[in-house]
């Protein structure tokens, strides 16, 4: 950290004999990042020569350079600086006021962030602009990891990306080239979207790397004679208890940070250790797990007792595709009844193969049963693509649309910038090293080489309006419109912790934006003549999320604070909620893949099967490599960073001047503290079956 004093000014002659008194605070650049791993040394050494960093004042009063004011200024920057050669126009940062004076600045401002659409995109740029998902193939390796752009057409639509201006491939002009693996990290986005200096993603992008390039041959010499395989459940609780170690290095940190608190989690006691194989757990994680969002109710009876998990026809097309790799899996339907204590019990599990070979089958025997949930669980797993659309990537054409169009000192900015945060830059290693062809997710989950692209496929029903919390349970059956009730809906389970702990807090969403946008927007003509407001969703409608789901026309008052309720709750503020994963990380209880189709009644494997059911579980299941790939991977995504910024948090209490938001900020934040201590209070409840997950 340096701190100088800010002694210079320009001005009159008078006022060039003034001072300005001001602290500046610098961080030096991460020593961990990627390209500049001797950015201490050549820091230290530019200090002995001299080299400073100017500043330039520009008063928001006076059309000629003056002293700003009296009294206290508070600058927030947050952003990196270069060398000025490395820019074609200076770069200022202003007050929250945009007087005339400032109005040049604040235009020049977004023009250069916008960027000319040309060349590759450098480590120092800032610049915000659109590409399609073309980065994931790489044909110049294998034809075998060529992949479809996502984006740009109707049979792929996807939402944009940040653009990098590589070239394209020889093989393919549509793709465009990768970095090579050891500069994978170094993948542009700009600049102030790159991890802090505090946060842990940087190792944890190291990690990732790891995992995928060293993990498996470092493994294959340490587990037994048959490597590809558990050999028993006593087996797959080595790699939970640490049975299994690592060589030293950075695999041994990751795996020995990861055990102790799974472990603690996953079998809070000895007594629990089976406890995910019963249907009472099956139902429950339905509710409250990892993928609370999938369960629909049957709209057609009239005592909504039936709710079914359907991913027959979303599957079904992909289907023979899939089961001509090493997966062997089925479409299925899931049906549950709710009990008249609340909780549900599954019903029967329905797997599907494509016609003419088209398969229904129904639990035969108790030793079928669990197979039958592991060889629908891929498809619960199958949810974390579209986790990684619902939040991840139709994020990021926000926060682009968001710096193109909004100036920082815009209200609307301010409100949505804090949850933007490490987004593309997540999102940028995601592409290279995570959801590539041939990369981590296509080797741990069922889809393999058609993950991305059923995911794009998910998107063609996509609808913005339809990812609002209230709207989605009426969509999905789980509740009714109710005026009498809280919030309007009442649920169709009240046991349903996702849900009722999701509505407080979308409440607690609500009138914060309702307060912050009141506050400067007090009638819907103060919305119309914002210029940048306006050029923010057309750009939105228009380029960034390249679909026709959001509602036409300039935007208005009431939608502009339906849009930013919508915006927030995108980012994954709830289903977020939900991704400290415990019981999912047990992949027993959540195989990513399924390796064989149930046995038929009659032939060798079904008398296996029921002589030996545990076996030919883990023969069925992810197997012993992959879950290790598997565990690593959620642990790793699943972590907080030291400096992490939640809800109704903020990292400057100097965000904003304006006493009334930061009051109702204020509230927001108490509201959002009671909501928490009710929900430890409810978990706590005995009255209560279906207990969120921590």
């Amino acid at each position: 950290m340096l701190q100088n004093i800010i002694n210079k000014i320009t001005g009159d002659d008078e006022s060039r004999n003034k001072k300005v008194e001001g602290t500046v605070v610098l961080m030096k650049k991460n020593v961990l990042d990627f390209n500049d791993f001797y950015a201490s040394i050549l820091d230290g050494f530019l200090e002995l020569l001299g080299q400073k960093v100017s500043f330039q004042l520009i008063s928001a009063v006076n059309g000629d350079p003056d002293v700003p004011g009296q009294g206290r200024v508070h600058f927030v920057c947050n952003s990196w600086v270069y060398p000025a050669d490395k820019y074609g126009k200076d770069r200022t940062y202003l007050p929250s006021d945009t007087p005339v004076p400032l109005l040049k600045y604040r235009e020049n401002e977004l023009v250069n962030l916008r960027g000319d659409g040309k060349g590759e995109l450098q480590e120092w740029e800032r610049v915000y602009d659109y590409a399609y998902y073309n980065d994931l193939g790489d044909p110049d390796k294998n034809a075998k990891y060529a992949r479809p752009v996502l984006g740009g057409s109707s049979e792929y639509p996807y939402p944009r990306r940040g653009r990098t201006g590589r070239p394209p491939t020889k093989t393919d002009p549509n793709t465009e080239s990768r970095l090579e693996l050891l500069m994978s990290l170094n993948i542009y986005v700009p600049r102030d979207e790159r991890f802090g200096h505090l946060k842990l993603s940087d190792f944890l992008a190291y990690a990732l790397k790891s995992v995928g390039q060293f993990l498996k041959p470092e493994l294959e010499s340490l587990f037994d004679s048959t490597p590809s395989e558990f050999d028993s459940f006593k087996d797959v609780l080595k790699l939970y208890e640490g049975g299994i170690k690592l060589p030293d290095g950075l695999l041994k940190t990751i795996r020995d940070n990861i055990p102790a608190e799974l472990l603690k989690e996953v079998f809070p006691t000895d007594e629990d250790r089976s406890a995910w194989r019963t249907d009472e757990e099956f139902a429950r994680e339905m509710l409250a797990g990892v993928n609370p969002v999938d369960i629909s109710r049957l709209k057609a009876l009239e005592k909504n007792k039936l709710f079914i998990l359907d991913h027959h026809d979303a599957i079904l097309p992909y289907l023979r595709r899939i089961n001509s790799t090493t997966t062997k899996t089925y479409a299925s339907r899931t049906l549950l009844f709710l009990k008249n204590d609340g909780a549900l019990k599954p019903l029967v599990i329905e797997l599907s193969l494509p016609h003419p070979e088209e398969t229904n089958m129904v639990p035969l025997a108790k030793c079928t049963h669990q197979l039958n949930k592991a060889l629908k669980v891929p498809f619960g797993n199958w949810q974390k693509l579209m986790l990684l659309l619902n939040t991840h990537a139709v994020i990021e054409p926000f926060v682009i649309a968001t710096n193109r169009q909004l100036s920082v000192l815009h209200p609307i900015y301010k409100l949505l910038h804090p949850h933007f945060r490490d987004t593309m830059n997540i999102n940028a290693f995601a592409r290279q090293i995570l959801i590539n062809g041939g990369g981590i997710l296509e080797t741990t989950v069922f889809p393999a080489k058609y993950s991305m692209e059923m995911s794009s496929v998910v998107y063609k029903d996509w609808v913005f309006p339809e990812q609002a919390l209230p709207a989605d349970l009426l969509k999905r059956g789980m509740a009714v419109k109710d005026p009498n009730s809280p919030h309007g809906l009442r649920l169709v389970i009240e046991d349903y912790p996702y849900a009722v702990d999701g509505l407080e807090i979308w409440s607690a969403i609500n009138s914060w934006v309702k307060d912050y946008c009141s506050f400067y927007y007090e009638t819907d003509s103060v919305v119309q003549k914002d210029a940048e407001l306006q050029s923010w969703w057309k750009e939105l409608r228009e380029q960034a999320m390249v679909t026709r789901k959001m509602s036409p026309g300039g935007l208005k008052c009431r939608h502009a604070k339906s849009l930013l309720k919508h915006a927030l709750s995108l980012y994954g503020l709830l289903l977020h909620s939900m991704q400290r994963l415990t019981l999912d990380s047990y992949l027993p209880n959540r195989p990513t893949i399924s390796r064989r189709f149930m046995p038929e009644e009659g032939t060798p494997e079904y008398d296996e099967l029921k002589s030996d059911p545990d076996n030919v579980y883990l023969k069925t299941i992810t197997a012993q490599l992959q879950t290790l790939l598997g565990v690593a991977l959620i642990e790793i995504l699943s972590r907080h960073s030291t400096d992490e910024v939640y809800l109704g948090q903020r990292d400057s209490r100097e965000w904003t001047f304006d006493t009334e938001p930061l009051e109702a900020f204020d509230r927001f934040g108490k509201k959002l503290a009671e909501i928490e201590d009710r929900i430890v209070t409810m978990n706590n409840d005995k009255k209560w079956k279906t207990e969120l997950d921590q």
